[in-house]
């Protein structure tokens, strides 16, 4: 089934003012970088960072438990593995 262009949703977008240095931003503008789209992506990048950083925190307690019964008892059907 192929989609139509009208039925395919793009994320709402918010204009925000953001400040650079005024030399970033000329570098930026002559080679032709489109400053918002390069904003977007690298915070996309840094969400997801902060995302897994915050999952790690939540559930560290969990890991070390898990790890260290592992380490005492070794895994969970550990015999039956092929590899």
């Amino acid at each position: 089934m192929k989609s139509s262009p009208s039925s395919l949703k793009l994320p709402a977008k918010k204009a925000t003012n953001i400040t650079l240095s005024m030399d970033v931003y000329q570098a930026a503008k002559s080679l032709g970088i489109n400053i918002s789209q390069v904003c977007e992506q690298r915070l996309r990048e840094e969400i997801q960072l902060r995302k897994e950083q915050q999952w790690n925190e939540e559930h560290a307690e969990f890991l070390a438990t898990y790890n260290r019964q592992v380490e005492e008892e070794g895994l969970a059907l550990e015999e039956w593995r092929s590899f």
